[in-house]
């Protein structure tokens, strides 16, 4: 079974950057869809990034031009790229190997973006 392991959130200043990682194992097969959800308190889970296997992205329009998802197939791992923070990308951010409601999550990591 395969199981996804975060790393790279942090504290960091507005308009800094961090990369986060989400690495799978257990499977080549694990990561057909990767993509990167955050939920902040009081807020709903949102979609953040995601990544098809051929590598088409797509994002969320507050993180458009700031953030940028890849993927190396190699290492089972799909990263996001998180550039000119702003505090309001403070939340807790979950990758997902799949779909939403059948997809493997990982534990989450937090982001805090503060001055």
């Amino acid at each position: 079974q395969v199981q996804l392991v975060e790393s790279g959130g942090g504290l960091v200043q507005p308009g800094g950057s961090l990369r986060l990682s989400c690495a799978a194992s257990g499977s080549i097969f694990s990561m057909r869809r990767g993509a990167w959800y955050r939920q902040a308190p009081g807020k709903q889970r949102e979609l953040v990034a995601e990544i098809s296997l051929g590598g088409t992205t797509n994002y969320a329009d507050s993180v458009k031009g700031r953030f940028i998802i890849s993927r190396d197939n190699a290492k089972s791992t799909v990263y996001l790229q998180m550039n000119s923070l702003k505090p309001e990308d403070t939340a807790v951010y979950y990758c997902v190997a799949g779909s939403f409601t059948y997809g493997t999550w990982g534990q989450g990591t937090q982001v805090t973006v503060s001055s």
